[in-house]
């Protein structure tokens, strides 16, 4: 074999090397390339969550309706919030955030005893039934993490305000019947407020600690205390708010730091009512043009 036979067969060898090398990175790219495909795959399904929220137990209250009375969906309808387009305007998901937005604005459509409009749930122990609800004996608590997404401001330039959480009362109808009441309605014992970036807790108080419990049954024994704010300032950030009922006792939860609770006469004198929980968007203004949108991540509750 010369020389020049040599050569050939060496330069033959080293490009079929150097091909199969370039094959081999080739490979690799591909490979590398479809690795960054499923990732950029999985980030984009990782980014559209859903809130960790049951609502077979809720009824929500929307400005939405005819005339004077206002939108109300209730189980088992409510579970197909997300393809209602009537219930699209007032609640709906956001999936980036992985939250449910509750919107509400000025509406001539309000529930009984009120000026305000909502886009507000109202708990139900038994779907679709408002006239199964507990007492403070019985007890119960409501979690939920939140934030308020936009509000806006007065002619002053100050943040309208909104109730993001409640504790309703309610008449039997044997207490209703009782006092010549129209409807069930009874006092609301608590409502927390987002007021100027701070959580605001109000409750009632009982006027006339000598009434019988014929006369406390009547809304007008009771009256508004003078309110707690908390130290914290929540802004436009998550948060979350946890409340505790027992038998004359009521503790409001701030991001499990702060603690607010109410036990006296006032609490034990309220255990004659019945109460339901609310959660949402419960707006404070009838100013043009204002509105509010409050996101909830995560809402439950226990009995």
């Amino acid at each position: 074999m010369n020389f020049r036979t040599l050569f050939i067969l060496f330069f033959s060898f080293s490009l079929s090397i150097g091909f199969a090398q370039s094959n081999n990175n080739a490979e690799t790219d591909v490979v590398k390339k479809e690795t960054k495909r499923e990732k950029k795959k999985k980030k984009k399904k990782k980014k559209f969550k859903l809130p960790k929220i049951d609502l077979s137990h809720w009824k929500v209250t929307t400005p939405a309706g005819n005339g004077k009375k206002p939108q109300e969906v209730s189980p088992p309808e409510i579970l197909d919030y997300a393809t209602n387009k009537d219930l699209l305007p007032y609640m709906y998901n956001d999936s980036v955030r992985g939250a449910l937005v509750f919107y509400a604005y000025p509406s001539k459509a309000t529930t009984a005893n009120t000026k305000y409009s909502r886009s507000e749930l109202r708990e139900q122990m038994e779907p679709g039934e408002n006239n199964v609800n507990w007492t403070f004996k019985q007890g119960g608590i409501m979690k939920g993490k939140l934030a308020i997404d936009e509000i806006s401001r007065d002619k002053n330039g100050k943040y309208h305000r909104v109730i993001i959480m409640q504790i309703h009362g309610r008449l039997t109808n044997e207490q209703r019947d009782l006092i010549g009441q129209k409807d069930n309605n009874a006092p609301p014992i608590l409502k927390i407020y987002w007021k100027d970036g701070k959580v605001r807790v109000k409750t009632k108080v009982l006027k006339n600690l000598s009434a019988t419990d014929t006369e406390i049954l009547h809304e007008d024994a009771w009256g508004d205390d003078e309110g707690f704010t908390f130290e914290q300032k929540v802004g436009f950030k998550k948060f979350r708010l946890e409340v505790r009922v027992s038998e004359g006792k009521m503790t409001i939860v701030l991001n499990n730091n702060e603690f607010k609770t109410y036990e006296n006469i006032h609490m034990k004198k309220w255990g004659i009512f019945e109460n339901y929980f609310k959660a949402g968007n419960y707006f404070q203004s009838r100013d043009e043009g204002s509105f509010a949108k409050v996101r909830y991540y995560s809402l439950e509750v226990t009995h």
